[in-house]
C-alpha cells in the first residue's frame, strides 16, 4: 500500500504536464504553420515546379515592376473562382477560367498574406457558393478565424446558392456578408443578368437579412449603378433592411474582362457618366450607412487576388496579373499589384470591420 500513493502522485504530476504541453502546442501551432508556409516559399526548387504545373506566370508587363515603399496587404479580396450562376452584363471579373486552387493551398497563401500583415480577407468569385456547395469557402473562413485569427474575414455573394445549414455550420467565423442587390424591381435584375430560374433575387435579399441577424452576421449590401438602374429610388429599401454599409459603386469597364476582343462581357450599354453616378448619389444621401466608390475612387484602390494567387495590376484599365504569391512571396508579387493605398484609405476602405468591434443590436 505505501506504493500507491506516490503512484498516484506521479499520475496527477504527468497528467498536469501533459495538459500544459497541450497548451503549449496550440499556442505554438500558428507559429509552426507560418515558418512552413515561408520556408516553403524560399525553397528554389518549389516554385518553378507548380508555376508550370498551375499555369500561374504573369505577364510580360509584370516582370518590370516598381521599386518603392514596401506595401502591407491590409486588406486582401480573394477571388478564389471565376465561376458563376449569374450572367451580369457588366461584370468584371469574368469566367475566363474554372480554377480553383487545392484547399491546402489557398489555405497556405493565406498564411503567408497573415505573416505579411494581413487583417482583413474579403472571398469573392465569380460565385464563392457555387464551388462545393460553399464547404470549401466555409473551410477557408473558419480557417482564417480560428487559424489565422484574423479580425475581419467577409464574403461577396449574390446569395442566390446560400442555404441556413452553411449559416449553422460557418456563420460563427464569419464577421459580415454581403449581397449583391443592384434593382430592387425583379424585371430589372433580370433584365441585368440576375435572373436565376424561380429564385426572386430581392425576396432571397430578405431572407438573407434575417439570417444574418439570426447567426450574428453583419449584413453589408453592394450595389453597381448602371444604365439600367440610375434612375431607381433605394431610399425605404435599403433603411428597411439597415445593412451596416451600402457600397454604391459606378459600372467600371476593363479591357480583357467586360470590354475588348477578348471579353467575355460588352458592358458598354451598361455605362452611365460621372454626372449621372453623382445625381444617384445626390438623391441618396440621407441614408447613413451609403459608401459611394467612383471609377477613379475603385479602380486602384482594392489589392485584388486571382484564383492563381496573382495580384492583379488594373492601372492600365486592365488586369496585368502579378506572379502567384505561392511562388515568389507575398513581398514580391505585391510589388506589381499597383495598388494605390492612399486611395485606399481616402475611400474608407479600412473602418470598423469586426462584428465584435461593431457592437450590433442582433
Amino acid at each position: 500500500m505505501r506504493f500507491l500513493a506516490p503512484l498516484a502522485f506521479a499520475g496527477k504530476l504527468l497528467s498536469a504536464c501533459r495538459t500544459q504541453l497541450g497548451s503549449l502546442w496550440g499556442s505554438l501551432t500558428p507559429l509552426l504553420l507560418w515558418l512552413r508556409a515561408a520556408f516553403w516559399v524560399a525553397g528554389t526548387d518549389a516554385g518553378p515546379r507548380q508555376q508550370g504545373r498551375l499555369g500561374r506566370k504573369g505577364t510580360p508587363k509584370e516582370e518590370a515592376g516598381s521599386e518603392g515603399p514596401s506595401l502591407t496587404p491590409t486588406s486582401v479580396n480573394y477571388h478564389f473562382t471565376r465561376q458563376c450562376n449569374y450572367k451580369c452584363g457588366f461584370c468584371f471579373h469574368t469566367a475566363k477560367t474554372s480554377f480553383v486552387l487545392p484547399l491546402d493551398e489557398a489555405k497556405r497563401g493565406l498564411l503567408m498574406l497573415k505573416g505579411a500583415g494581413m487583417e482583413k480577407i474579403n472571398f469573392s468569385g465569380g460565385e464563392p457558393f457555387l464551388h462545393e456547395r460553399g464547404d470549401y469557402l466555409g473551410k477557408l473562413v473558419k480557417f482564417c478565424k480560428v487559424d489565422l485569427g484574423l479580425p475581419s474575414v467577409s464574403i461577396v455573394s449574390n446569395g442566390s446558392l446560400i442555404r441556413e445549414r452553411w449559416f449553422k455550420s460557418y456563420g460563427e467565423y464569419l464577421d459580415i456578408l454581403a449581397i449583391s442587390c443592384d434593382s430592387f424591381e425583379e424585371q430589372v435584375n433580370v433584365l441585368i443578368g440576375r435572373g436565376q430560374g424561380n429564385i426572386n433575387h430581392v425576396e432571397n435579399l430578405q431572407k438573407l437579412r434575417k439570417w444574418c441577424r439570426d447567426y450574428k452576421v453583419a449584413f453589408k449590401i453592394n450595389s453597381v449603378i448602371n444604365r439600367f438602374n440610375v434612375e431607381e429610388d433605394m431610399r425605404e429599401h435599403i433603411k428597411a433592411l439597415n445593412p451596416v454599409r451600402w457600397k454604391v459603386f459606378q459600372c467600371l469597364l476593363l479591357e480583357g474582362e467586360n470590354t475588348g476582343e477578348d471579353a467575355l462581357r460588352e458592358a458598354e450599354r451598361f455605362l452611365i457618366s460621372d454626372e449621372e453616378f453623382e445625381a444617384f448619389l445626390e438623391r441618396h444621401k440621407e441614408v447613413s450607412c451609403l459608401v459611394p466608390e467612383s471609377n477613379q475612387k475603385m479602380k486602384d484602390s482594392y489589392l485584388i487576388l486571382d484564383e492563381y494567387m496573382r495580384f492583379l495590376n488594373c492601372t492600365k484599365g486592365r488586369k496585368d496579373p502579378s506572379k502567384s504569391i505561392l511562388d515568389v512571396g507575398v513581398e514580391e508579387a505585391i510589388k506589381f499589384s499597383g495598388f494605390d493605398e492612399n486611395m485606399f484609405l481616402k475611400r474608407g476602405g479600412k473602418y470598423t470591420w469586426s462584428k465584435a468591434d461593431l457592437k450590433l443590436d442582433w
